[in-house]
């Protein structure tokens, strides 16, 4: 097994469903950055706009001034590289020219524009999938051909895409995107069948920090989750999973690295 990253998530918005804006102020956002860094992740992963379930858009400048300067003062205080979450392509071309080394786009770069710039820079993308928009995604999502077919058929024709337009198939990372307009079961199928969605042969990045439907299954808040996440993380990284994003760092690097001492 390769041993698995681990990405540490700061939320830079007021509204986000764990993290309910405690780091939405910059200076609180800094020193969580480097508290994240402190725990142990490998990589940071800023993102100033909420993709919860019906979270409305914010325009560019608004993110823009949620995400930059924080990003810039803290790619001067920590070792690790930063990636941007993002789905505008303006944030994601401003925070490469302040560091940034990676463009995390939970819309799985449907803006030809946000395509444009991974072409450009030629930086590591991450290509999620999700139905619809944050807004809409949950919204009764039905895949007839069942989740798992469904994802591999998605992921093999974008990347035969992003292929065709230049970017380097060492650059690409794929998420199944849990919780982004899947329903308790198809998140569950996810997990039993990451296999299925490594055989295509790319690096792997799961996002089931806090998720929603791990609260259904056990019956708990956002901030009951902790257990259920540090469960979840590690039949992910049992899978040899490549990244892992997470609220909880220090936890999992308790755990990522006793899996690697009991190999």
């Amino acid at each position: 097994m390769n041993k698995t990253k681990l990405m540490g998530i700061l939320n830079v918005t007021p509204d986000s469903c764990y993290d309910q804006g405690k780091w939405f102020d910059p200076l609180q956002a800094i020193k969580r950055g480097i508290q994240i860094y402190e725990e142990g992740a490998d990589w940071l992963d800023i993102g100033g706009e909420s993709t919860r379930p019906n979270a409305q858009i914010i325009s560019v400048e608004e993110e823009l001034k949620r995400v930059i300067n924080v990003l810039k003062t803290l790619k001067k205080e920590i070792p690790i590289p930063i990636s941007i979450d993002t789905m505008k392509s303006e944030v994601a071309l401003a925070a490469l020219s302040e560091g940034a080394q990676l463009i995390n786009d939970v819309s799985g770069f449907r803006d030809p524009k946000m395509c444009q710039v991974a072409v450009q820079s030629q930086v590591p993308i991450c290509i999620m999938h999700m139905h619809e928009t944050p807004a809409t995604m949950q919204n009764q999502p039905f895949y007839k051909e069942g989740i798992i077919s469904f994802l591999c058929s998605w992921f093999k024709e974008k990347i035969e895409y992003l292929l065709s337009i230049g970017i380097k198939q060492e650059n690409i990372i794929i998420d199944p995107g849990f919780g982004f307009g899947k329903t308790v079961a198809d998140n569950v199928k996810i997990v039993q069948n990451l296999h299925e969605i490594q055989k295509l042969g790319f690096p792997v990045l799961v996002g089931l920090s806090r998720k929603s439907f791990l609260g259904k299954l056990i019956h708990k808040d956002y901030q009951g989750l902790l257990a259920a996440t540090l469960a979840a993380n590690t039949l992910a990284i049992r899978s040899d999973i490549n990244f892992i994003r997470v609220h909880d760092v220090k936890e999992h690097r308790e755990i990522i690295d006793l899996i690697e001492a009991m190999k």
